[in-house]
């Protein structure tokens, strides 16, 4: 079957490394990456912790297709407590290093304690220990990845790590790998830095070959490449444009959240668009996207390989910024830009270097910044205060508070508690737009009712991934629903939290699902670790990791009172387009998902439920 069968333990405070088998009955049970981690977590960790205490531990997990020949088997995730929610914390993450990882005959590594002095892992195949990391301590993600690579004579290594903003607390740190992947909300990396824990740099050349039916698995697989393959999202609109192929799309459908969620359609949306990344500029006639990327063993190759304008005011004295880098996702190119009401499309490829660079969620920063430019227009904030003018629209803001931030100067160290501790801290909680603490991604839940639902119950707080209902509501996948109606959303929600829980615990990608649903995962997993692993049983499965995050929840301290919205979504109506006049219906969508969960009206799991999925 194809989990390596055994994990890494690396006690901190020690010093010690030690393998151990993989729990097989939870491994059965929870799948692998997201669902595994998430019960070796649970079951070890008070959910009561402070995040950034040496109690915490913090893990990183692989599913039994990371690694294998199945489509976007490259996936790995980080969990822990989140310091920025008080949840459970579950970050994914694409790029090579999950598979490598694999490669090296591991599913996964727990880090527990706290290092007395700052360390790094190494891992060789069967050989893994902790090294000084005083060097890198104070370096950049990209300088941590290059000076590994080149003291350790391995150009193929993979490395996972932190940049300043994990070392400097900034509450919403990334953990980054091949320069520009990233486990990048819930702040994983700001619990990687407490601990002293600067990376892990692999390298594995086992392979993954354990598979239990390799013919039943080529087959499903090839199969399943095809249905992504002639697909017009999976086959055509991600590999062309990338996710910022939505940017134009959610804005005509009036549900792209502008400076601060005041409006939900942005004038400037077609500057900082997909089509804008692949046309010409007027300075130097040259695109700024160069090409695509694909993560290992992708199919789709989303991801954007950008090059700036080397005169433009962000960048014209830093030529460390002048060569090709991994370009602008859509819910940076949103938060960065409308979020901000910023349309210098520059300014925001400039801004998410920086993010990778240093190592912080592009959501949660630029969604901060949003509410920091209102509480400056406001006159709540002076220009002293953020040591710049700060109106919506200002790329130069924007700019000047990425580094400060990363930094921790200034007032960049506001911005990194994100934006529920600094609104509260001025005396305006209400224009923080978050949920559980985390900032919302690129999607207006005034326009699109369900996907404000999602966020009000996502159990990492405000989160597009873990139930992305924009693929029924606005693409038609694999039904189409009405975005501006409640009804049938609270089961629309379940579904594709449960399912999306189930694909990110097998190891591969979220993206696969615009074309493929559990019917299409089943067949893979069946051949690479068991027969038992039907359409229903993954439907199980994924309601099973989903209610066991939510009962951590609980017992930190999470209630009913959590799966809510801020004021200006329940009160304030859309302004413009086809939502007009709609704030979100939360009120009237709440118990209905209660109930189709099989929770009481406090929100916590009935005993039946429990018992039925074996919790």
């Amino acid at each position: 079957m194809s989990w390596a069968g055994k994990i890494l333990r690396v006690d901190l405070t020690k010093g010690t490394v030690t393998s151990e088998p993989l729990n097989m009955d939870w491994a059965h049970a929870y799948l692998g990456s997201r669902g595994l981690g998430s019960k070796y977590l649970v079951e070890e960790v008070d959910a009561k912790v402070d995040p950034l205490s040496p109690g915490n531990k913090i893990i990183w997990a692989t599913g039994p297709l990371t690694g294998t020949m199945a489509s976007t088997g490259g996936r790995y995730t980080v969990i822990t407590k989140s310091p920025l929610t008080g949840a459970i914390a579950c970050s994914n993450s694409g790029g090579y290093w999950g598979a490598e990882f694999k490669m090296a005959g591991w599913d996964m590594v727990i880090f527990e304690g706290k290092s007395p002095k700052p360390v790094y892992l190494y891992v060789n195949d069967d050989v893994a220990e902790l090294r000084d990391a005083g060097h890198l301590w104070g370096q950049s993600v990209w300088k941590t990845e290059e000076a590994l690579k080149k003291s350790l004579q391995d150009p193929l290594l993979r490395v996972s790590s932190i940049g300043k903003a994990g070392e400097n607390g900034v509450l919403f740190a990334a953990v980054v790998n091949d320069l520009h992947r990233a486990a990048g909300r819930s702040g994983v990396g700001t619990v990687m830095g407490s601990k002293n824990l600067k990376a892990i740099a692999v390298r594995g050349t086992k392979g993954v070959g354990n598979i239990r039916d390799p013919k039943a698995f080529m087959k499903a697989v090839k199969e399943k490449k095809q249905i992504l393959k002639d697909n017009a999202v999976t086959g055509q609109g991600l590999p062309a444009y990338g996710t910022q192929v939505l940017m134009n799309v959610i804005n005509e459908v009036g549900a792209l959240p502008t400076r601060n969620h005041q409006d939900v359609q942005f004038e400037g949306a077609k500057d900082i668009s997909a089509e804008a990344m692949a046309t010409p500029r007027k300075t130097d006639g040259k695109k700024q996207l160069v090409t695509n990327q694909a993560c290992f063993g992708c199919t789709i190759a989303c991801g954007r390989i950008s090059k700036m304008d080397e005169n433009h005011f962000t960048v014209a004295n830093k030529p460390q910024y002048w060569g090709a880098s991994g370009g602008l996702e859509y819910e940076a190119a949103w938060a960065l830009g409308a979020a901000n009401g910023v349309n210098d499309l520059e300014c925001l490829q400039y801004a998410t270097m920086i993010c990778n660079e240093e190592g912080i969620d592009p959501i949660s920063f630029g969604a901060t910044v949003g509410a920091v430019m209102e509480l400056y227009e406001k006159g709540v904030l002076t220009k002293e205060q953020i040591g710049i003018e700060a109106p919506f629209g200002s790329a130069k803001a924007l700019a000047f508070l990425v580094d400060e931030t990363v930094h921790g100067r200034g007032f960049g160290k506001e911005i990194g508690q994100g934006s529920k501790r600094l609104t509260a801290k001025y005396g305006h909680p209400e224009l923080s737009m978050t949920s559980k603490g985390q900032e919302f991604p690129a999607y207006d839940g005034r326009g699109i009712q369900g996907i404000g639902l999602a966020y009000a119950t996502s159990n990492r707080g405000g989160c597009h991934l873990r139930g992305y209902t924009i693929a029924s509501e606005v693409l038609g996948i694999p039904v189409k629903t009405d975005p501006l109606q409640h009804e049938g959303k609270p089961e629309l929600v379940k579904a594709f939290q449960d399912a999306t829980a189930a694909f990110d615990s097998s190891g591969l990608c979220v993206f696969t699902t615009f074309a493929w649903g559990l019917a299409d995962l089943a067949p893979q997993l069946q051949g690479a670790i068991g027969e038992q692993y039907t359409t229903e049983e993954l439907e199980k499965i994924g309601e099973r990791i989903w209610n066991m995050e939510r009962e951590f929840n609980n017992r930190a301290g999470l209630t009913k009172a959590d799966d809510s919205l801020p004021k200006r979504l329940l009160t304030e109506p859309a302004k413009t387009g086809p939502a007009k006049g709609k704030v979100n219906e939360l009120a009237k969508m709440l118990p209905k998902y209660y109930e189709v969960r099989g929770w009481d009206t406090e929100g916590r799991p009935t005993p039946a439920t429990k018992k039925r999925l074996g919790l």
